[in-house]
């Protein structure tokens, strides 16, 4: 496979085939970034594909601009679309009215809203330390924890010469995000 920089300096270039090969190596890693982040409120309207397609579509509409200094800055890009795109449908659910009527003894499927703040709030947190990582170190946890990649993908993906040192920017990453995590409120 084509790395992502070869790929979009042939979209620059015209190539419609290089825009397909990216969006179908992207979209499965996409969706697993997107896969239980939409509230169920905000899933009647749009559907995990209908978000990653969005996401995509975004991208591409923009890839003359981006610039890859590596060859994890695509995903890093990709994930900040969709972490957008995501807030955007949470506003959007927000503000559509309620349907009709809900039957008092119907039993309750989700989360309560006590649950679903305390997941919110972590959710917040856990982005907010996110925030305060450097750029490697924000990306060695994406891939490992959120993407699941393996130490090998991870060092592949951020140029580490190894999967051992993957592995240690990925300890060094997760150590700093719990320091960080363990001192917000």
């Amino acid at each position: 496979m084509e790395s992502t920089t070869l790929l979009i300096r042939r979209i620059w270039q015209g190539d419609p085939r290089a825009r397909e090969q990216l969006v179908r190596s992207y979209f499965p890693i996409v969706k697993r970034m997107a896969h239980g982040r939409l509230p169920a409120r905000a899933r009647g309207l749009v559907g995990t594909d209908d978000i990653v397609s969005i996401t995509l579509t975004k991208a591409l509409q923009h890839i003359d601009t981006f610039e890859p200094r590596r060859e994890g800055a695509f995903l890093a890009y990709l994930r900040q679309i969709l972490l957008n795109e995501i807030r955007s449908q949470i506003r959007h659910a927000n503000v559509r009215p309620v349907a009709g009527e809900l039957d008092e003894d119907l039993p309750a499927d989700g989360a309560s809203p006590l649950e679903e703040l305390v997941g919110r709030d972590l959710m917040e947190r856990y982005e907010s330390a996110l925030d305060q990582l450097t750029p490697e170190q924000r990306q060695a946890v994406i891939l490992r924890i959120e993407m699941g990649f393996s130490h090998q993908e991870v060092a592949d993906a951020l140029g580490a010469p190894s999967p051992d040192a993957a592995r240690m920017i990925v300890a060094r990453a997760l150590a700093r995000l719990a320091e960080l995590l363990s001192e917000s409120p």
